[in-house]
């Protein structure tokens, strides 16, 4: 079985975002600077081993991989962003590929989807907008991808390249998509790649008439009616009086029926949105690794009971601080996560 972290790669510095958000500003920006906001409200998270680490230095990638492995991770999903030729956030993916360090395998996933300030307060701000000029542009995106999909380290599923696309809903014509992706791959000599739908965070029904190989399901760890409905109401300009709070089952969400072909399970280790929104935030309470355990292991029910080679467990995420939504240890819990995972993992024959 692959088991798949998602991962960000929000802690350097850009020129768009000291544009946007100041000089210096990474994902620790607002990591650092959150507060409790209620009573028992804890934050900030602060991280324990690897420290406020920055991924334009290979020993953070390499520490980062090490201890991924050592939790039963077996590849990282570095989130990728394109926009229409132009590139964010691409300096640690790329020095990855090209260094061959960490020896840890990984694949992408394509954040298609436009960025705005409404996680920061500012709902009407537009800093980059995603658009789909055509398949010339996907002809740029493939040859910049195909690289990667040619390392030996890449994450492969049936014997295929693996490529998550977020938000495959958004884009103009999904099924055309699919058809010129899986053209220009079988003319590179890669057979095919295998596509995976994101599922959940947008409504999107027809992955599988499409032609996607198979999707992931996202929702919030509040249960899928109460996910979608939280994730509407935080788009909603004014709404939020808050934070919102929730909490974190002790049952995993289950994925709803009706999903043709393979859906992978996505275990989210906690949520607290706060460090990013404010008072707009919405977080999960009572997230311990135990319950976190209790969610992993129904994951890893679902995941097993997919064709043989299509066992996937997705991760959410690796690092997502400023989303309360990381494996990497804190400073509360410390490694208590990453060995609950290690754990069931091992008692699940991983």
């Amino acid at each position: 079985m692959e088991v798949i972290s998602h991962y960000l790669p929000q802690f350097h510095p850009i020129p768009e975002n000291d544009e946007w958000w100041g000089t210096g500003f990474t994902e620790w920006t607002n990591v650092t600077k959150a507060t409790p906001l209620f009573r028992g409200h804890v934050q900030p998270h602060l991280p324990a081993d690897l420290g406020f680490y920055d991924l334009r230095v290979s020993e953070a990638r390499v520490a980062q991989a090490d201890m991924a492995r050592r939790y039963g991770v077996t590849g990282f999903c570095y989130w990728h962003y394109w926009f229409a030729g132009k590139r964010l956030l691409e300096r640690p993916f790329d020095e990855v590929l090209a260094s061959g360090e960490p020896d840890f395998p990984f694949c992408v996933a394509w954040a298609n989807q436009t960025w705005s300030g409404i996680w920061h307060g500012a709902p009407d701000r537009i800093l980059i907008e995603q658009t789909y000029p055509g398949p010339e542009d996907e002809a740029r995106h493939f040859a910049y991808l195909l690289p990667a999909f040619c390392d030996e380290r890449y994450i492969r599923v049936a014997d295929r390249p693996v490529m998550f696309i977020y938000k495959p809903g958004d884009l103009p014509d999904p099924a055309g998509f699919v058809e010129r992706w899986q053209a220009m791959a079988r003319a590179a000599g890669l057979e095919e790649l295998y596509l995976v739908a994101g599922l959940g965070e947008s409504y999107y029904p027809t992955h599988a008439e499409d032609g996607f190989d198979a999707g992931v399901y996202y929702q919030l760890p509040f249960g899928y009616d109460l996910g979608v409905r939280i994730r509407n109401s935080l788009m909603a300009r004014g709404h939020m009086e808050g934070p919102k709070r929730y909490p974190y089952p002790d049952t995993f969400p289950e994925i709803p029926d009706g999903l043709k072909g393979p859906i992978f399970p996505c275990v989210y280790p906690n949520w607290d949105n706060t460090p990013r929104s404010g008072r707009r935030g919405v977080l999960a309470t009572g997230a311990t690794p135990e319950r976190f355990g209790m969610h992993v292991r129904r994951a890893l029910e679902i995941a097993r009971a997919l064709p043989e080679d299509q066992q996937v467990l997705v991760i959410k995420s690796w690092n997502e601080w400023a989303e309360g939504n990381y494996l990497e240890p804190d400073r509360e819990t410390g490694h208590a996560r990453g060995d609950v995972l290690a754990r069931d993992l091992r008692r699940s024959g991983n």
